[in-house]
């Protein structure tokens, strides 16, 4: 299945959408790189378009993104009324193109995989939407279309067009949700599992035996499934998740640095401030002074 990644910040924006008719005999155009993405959405019959060397038969509750970069072209002519609404959006961010099966080349490699949400910092993740998917709810998604193409009555106000940049994001995620329908490989449960457990208990003392105790799994295959999904073991993920959360009460609070060591779950001061210093290169003392 052919996939569009996009990384983010910034949010693909929306541009203009509108909705067309096209009788039998009618063919879609033909264009040589745009500059922009063209989101078809079939509501009725069926479009027969061509990119790139991949055919697409988009019928009713079908979507197609057609590609800035791409020269895509009509196939063959509609045999029948096709009603379809279309959406011109793009990104200034960046993007990249793949098969299912190459999705390891799509990742940002200048981005480490974000472990959890960090506090006072911007963390840049990616979001997959199929380029050509059947919609898992086309009738919420044409009716989200309907409302944003008559919204261009007034697109001169600014309120306006807030409104319609955020239903944008909400047909970029019924978009993206048709990719999450299957159920996450074994590796990819337990890893969550084993995270969500690991943030649950941050401030306990967590070992390897009692890990594989709670998920009912040998410690090493929780490493292993760990280490694909999130890059690191769950120690490393464990420490870093400390770190964060020291970080907030070192932000946010008057604790001593000491206090917050063990809010955070470190039993030795000394130790959480080597650790600190080696993730965050200054002590936490710096760390708030430099807020100060």
């Amino acid at each position: 299945m052919p996939l569009l990644q996009f990384n983010i910040p910034p949010l693909p924006y929306f541009i203009v959408s509108g909705l067309a008719e096209l009788a039998p005999g009618s063919k879609h155009p033909a264009r040589r790189s745009i500059g922009v993405f063209d989101l078809l959405v079939v509501v009725e019959g069926c479009l027969y378009v061509g990119e790139e060397g991949r055919h697409y038969e988009i019928k009713e509750g079908h979507s197609l993104i057609l590609r800035p970069d791409a020269y895509h072209y009509p196939t063959m002519a509609c045999t029948e009324v096709t009603r379809y609404y279309w959406i011109h959006f793009h990104t200034s961010g960046e993007w990249s193109a793949a098969d299912e099966t190459g999705g390891a080349d799509m990742k940002d490699k200048s981005a480490e995989p974000p472990l959890f949400l960090p506090f006072y910092s911007i963390t840049p993740f990616s979001i997959r939407v199929p380029q050509f998917t059947e919609l898992l709810q086309p009738d919420k998604l044409y009716a989200t279309m309907q409302e944003l193409t008559q919204m261009n009555q007034s697109i001169h106000l600014p309120s306006v067009r807030l409104r319609q940049q955020a239903l944008f994001q909400d047909v970029i995620q019924q978009l993206s949700d048709t990719l999450t329908t299957e159920a996450p490989s074994p590796q990819t449960a337990c890893a969550e599992r084993a995270a969500a457990f690991l943030r649950a208990h941050y401030q306990e003392e967590i070992t390897s035996k009692a890990l594989g105790e709670f998920m009912n799994f040998h410690p090493v295959y929780i490493a292993r499934c760990m280490q694909k999904v999130f890059g690191c073991s769950p120690a490393a993920y464990l420490l870093r998740y400390r770190i964060a959360r020291a970080k907030l009460l070192l932000l946010q609070t008057d604790l001593s640095v000491t206090r917050i060591s063990e809010e955070v779950g470190f039993n030795h001061p000394a130790y959480f401030t080597s650790s600190f210093v080696k993730q965050e290169g200054l002590s936490p003392r710096k760390f708030r002074q430099h807020f100060s």
